[in-house]
């Protein structure tokens, strides 16, 4: 798989996005990471894909080896950017789609809003599936989420204390090698460089706030319902917690048509670090399935 080291450069609005490819003849897999990552964040998820898809993953706009225009880095950014270049990369065809974290808003969103019969699948772990309550928070994560969201806190400890490289990835997963750690680190090496790992954690909806996220969000459950035609995978890790709680998976189970849940192992939030073989395995073996 020495070819998804390489990145390719493509144009993209007002700025360039990178992506990497590897692959076989058959269905397109396009692999969405979140924050605080990148596109290697799948480094070793799409070798398991890879001799029956052609597997491509992007870095989101400001993120990996993305360039970093001059945006506010809301949750409709990154949309446009990546409508923008998957319609560059992947003009027509069917899509496969596989999500983590705000990779998985990101999918279901392009899902929801083509309505065009493009999407083949979507495969999603540790992701937002819906908006949430700060009732639902844990005490902790409530005073975590509070800080990033007040002017200046929020600034200091992610711009200049680089809090989710330096303090949450090794937090969320032990043991992480340091060189590891430098593929993330990387991308932002000076605070201004950060304003992205920042913006998204002040677009995580609680409370009914952001009033537009929260609405794509919905919006995009809605199409988790109704889209019977398009099969889902949902994979889960041990312990669930967070974004991947029980309750979480028993509401999507409810309110996702065409949902198969699976278990791929013993991980964290950042699941794709610690078990990223066994969830291409779900995905391949999925694939085989639905195609």
């Amino acid at each position: 798989m020495n070819d998804f080291a390489e990145t390719t450069k493509t144009d993209v609005l007002d700025t360039w996005m990178t992506h990497r490819e590897t692959g076989a003849d058959g269905p397109t897999v396009v692999f969405l990471h979140g924050n605080p990552t990148n596109s290697l964040l799948w480094r070793t998820t799409v070798p398991q894909v890879a001799d029956r898809a052609r597997c491509l993953a992007p870095d989101l706009v400001g993120m990996g080896g993305s360039g970093k225009p001059d945006l506010a880095y809301r949750f409709e950014d990154h949309a446009r950017h990546l409508d923008a270049w998957l319609s560059a990369v992947v003009p027509g065809g069917e899509l496969v789609l596989v999500g983590h974290d705000w990779g998985g808003a990101l999918a279901q969103d392009w899902a929801a809003r083509r309505g065009d019969g493009r999407v083949r699948g979507i495969a999603l772990i540790e992701t937002f599936l819906r908006p949430l309550e700060w009732s639902e928070m844990t005490p902790l994560a409530h005073e975590f989420f509070s800080a990033l969201r007040t002017p200046g806190v929020g600034e200091d400890m992610v711009l200049k204390q680089n809090l989710f490289i330096e303090r949450n990835l090794p937090a969320l997963i032990p043991g992480i090698a340091e060189d590891a750690l430098d593929l993330y680190r990387a991308p932002f090496p000076d605070p201004e460089s950060r304003r992205p790992m920042l913006q998204f954690a002040r677009e995580f909806p609680l409370g009914g706030e952001p009033a537009d996220v929260v609405e794509r969000m919905a919006a995009y459950g809605r199409w988790m319902r109704r889209s019977a035609d398009v099969p889902k995978l949902l994979m889960t890790v041990t312990p669930a917690v967070g974004l991947g709680a029980p309750e979480m998976i028993e509401w999507a189970r409810e309110n996702s048509s065409t949902l198969r849940v699976e278990e791929v192992g013993a991980a964290g939030h950042h699941a794709p670090e610690q078990v990223g073989p066994e969830i291409g395995r779900a995905v391949a073996n999925w694939l085989d399935e639905i195609s």
